[in-house]
């Protein structure tokens, strides 16, 4: 079956994944003080956090024109877009404009746009879940309610470093002052079902709240056994797998994927971070 799975940039892709023709990825705009960066292959991960911790100033991101999406939908196949969550990002309004806007010059076809409610590495486990049903030949209508039903069941949960970039870019609205970056607090961070930021819980220290939070994917997960781990990791792989193997032994997953942060996950998880989905 022919299909094209569109994302915004903020889907972290596997490596397996970077390459397939069936996965197009459009970028956001990235701006450090005055410098605008595309967040596309020619990203540079090291030297962006290097900028970011230079500048004085939040760095900010743009999501992408609908022209932009529109670019990828003459194609002979079902569409399916994924957005990083609506509450977090323009992205998916554009997309939804977009998806309109072809719709009426190609009303026969298939598009459906996916707001994830997530972000990262919870926008590539709807795309792995998109091609498992269209690897059973189920036709559209089927894939749209299945992948609908995954994405409502998608829990995310994150803890990072620093919350900075999240709060200047006015993410974290109406958490309040919880911070207590003189006691080493982190925070375990979570989405709401409508793809909000929520605190959790926090502990002190990264190695306390990365146990802490593989002890609430424990307690909250259903059916791990038919479900993917994935892990996000902001240039720190070998913190990602400490938290995999916290989780692991907890929790019996039927795969795991773990993925680097690209340019906007860098942006908001900042050097350190580790997002999970599942």
């Amino acid at each position: 079956m022919s299909y094209r799975i569109i994302a915004d940039s903020c889907m972290d892709l596997p490596d397996y994944l970077k390459n397939d023709p069936n996965i197009k990825l459009v970028p956001l705009t990235l701006t450090v003080d005055e410098e605008t960066i595309v967040d596309d292959d020619s990203f540079n991960q090291q030297e962006f956090i290097r900028k970011m911790k230079n500048s004085p100033k939040s760095p900010k991101s743009s999501c992408p024109s609908p022209d932009a999406y529109m670019e990828h939908m003459d194609y002979d196949g079902d569409i399916y877009i994924i957005t990083m969550s609506s509450q977090l990002s323009g992205s998916y309004n554009s997309a939804q404009l977009a998806k309109k806007l072809y719709l009426e010059e190609n009303p026969h076809k298939n598009i459906e746009v996916f707001d994830s409610r997530s972000a990262s590495v919870g926008q590539t486990l709807i795309a792995l879940k998109i091609r498992e049903l269209i690897e059973k030949n189920l036709p559209f209508e089927k894939v749209v309610n299945m992948v609908n039903a995954f994405r409502d069941s998608l829990k995310t949960k994150f803890v990072l470093e620093s919350l900075d970039n999240l709060r200047k870019n006015g993410r974290l609205s109406g958490l309040g002052a919880f911070i207590a970056s003189a006691l080493n607090i982190k925070p375990v961070m979570g989405a709401t079902p409508e793809g909000n930021i929520c605190k959790l819980d926090q502990a002190r220290g990264m190695q306390k709240s990365l146990v802490l939070m593989a002890k609430m994917i424990e307690q909250d997960v259903k059916d791990a056994h038919e479900k993917i781990l994935g892990i996000a990791h902001c240039n720190n792989r070998e913190r990602a797998e400490y938290f995999k193997e916290e989780v692991l032994r907890r929790v019996t997953f039927k795969d795991c994927i773990i993925v680097d942060t690209t340019g906007v996950s860098t942006l908001y998880a900042n050097e350190g971070g580790i997002i999970a989905a599942y």
